[in-house]
């Protein structure tokens, strides 16, 4: 049997990521609710390449996710609307530099202070729990709990223009996003800064003595993560058409991030887009259980933890690998892909 003509690099891999999330939408476009569910699959996915940088590759564990994505949201719609009265879209990149600069602060302090994994997750869950009462405090600004009204990047309009309904015309967007974002992943991990990462990672006080500047390599790392997360926070604005405490919550981000990210396998290129597609599908084909979905989902997940503890990309990883080699002369050929 002639064998698949398998990407041996990490950008053809993500070329071909790039060509299935294009594909999947057409299958859906007259499905508000499935639109509805892939639009939220690719906002996680962006929020999961986000942690994997600052968790993964840096120890860093973010727990503030939905504080630095809210903000951001926050930042974007109001400034646009109340403040400046300009189109969103010139604010997308405010918002996201504003969330990577609260983001970069926290790594510098985290670094400065030799703060280790669980102390920078206790700080930053604090700040995920004082930012978000300062949203809801602030409803002057935010409109406290009843959420910000945000008119949106007029994605309606380009629906009708194409015949389609905004959701449809989010999911490409998103897309786009998502695809740049793996390619800044790939880019940043393949060269030196992986190899700081992975010296700071395995032992700070090592890669300090070779001369690697821990607190600059960290610090550089939390504004990447967090501008990506505030890019998925202003995205999640767009699909609600409000900016609500409450879709920013630690439970409603946080908490289903971390494991997408684990499920899928940290610091693996593609675990983020395979944890999310993981949790997302176990999660609709449980609907039909009703009250007892929660439990089940419990259940599932302990098992993944049990028997996929590295995540499912190495598995797949692996396999993919086997195929290849099976019809090649050369043993023992294999790429960098994960």
């Amino acid at each position: 049997m002639t064998s698949l003509p398998l990407p041996r690099t990490e950008r053809s891999w993500t070329g071909v990521m790039a060509i299935v999330l294009a594909l999947a939408p057409l299958f859906v476009l007259e499905s508000t609710t499935y639109l509805r569910l892939y639009n939220q699959f690719l906002i996680f996915t962006l929020l999961a390449i986000g942690l994997n940088i600052a968790f993964g590759h840096t120890d860093q564990l973010f727990l503030f996710m939905g504080a630095l994505a809210g903000g951001a949201a926050y930042v974007m719609a109001v400034l646009s609307q109340d403040v400046l009265g300009i189109s969103p879209w010139l604010m997308i990149p405010v918002g996201m530099a504003a969330s990577g600069a609260l983001g970069a602060l926290v790594s510098w302090v985290s670094a400065k202070r030799k703060l280790g994994v669980i102390l920078i997750s206790i700080l930053t869950l604090n700040l995920q729990l004082a930012l978000g009462e300062a949203y809801v405090g602030l409803r002057g600004i935010t409109g406290g709990s009843t959420g910000y009204s945000f008119v949106g990047l007029g994605l309606d309009t380009v629906g009708s223009a194409l015949g389609v309904n905004r959701f449809a015309v989010l999911s490409y967007l998103l897309i786009v996003f998502v695809v740049l974002a793996q390619l800044v992943y790939v880019k940043l991990i393949a060269g030196k800064y992986g190899l700081a990462f992975e010296a700071i990672r395995e032992d700070d006080l090592a890669a300090a003595s070779i001369g690697i500047d821990v607190v600059r390599y960290k610090t550089v790392a939390g504004f990447l993560a967090a501008a990506l997360i505030g890019l998925a926070g202003i995205m999640m604005a767009e699909f609600q058409g409000t900016v609500l405490p409450g879709d920013y919550g630690f439970a409603a981000i946080d908490v289903m991030v971390l494991i997408m990210l684990i499920i899928g396998g940290i610091r693996t290129t593609f675990g983020p887009v395979v944890g999310a597609a993981a949790v997302f599908t176990i999660e609709e084909l449980l609907s039909p259980v009703g009250q007892w979905e929660t439990a089940v989902f419990g259940a599932l997940l302990i098992v993944l933890f049990l028997y996929f503890r590295r995540g499912l990309m190495p598995v797949l990883s692996n396999g993919v690998d086997r195929l290849r080699d099976r019809d090649e002369s050369s043993p023992g050929v294999t790429d960098g892909h994960s």
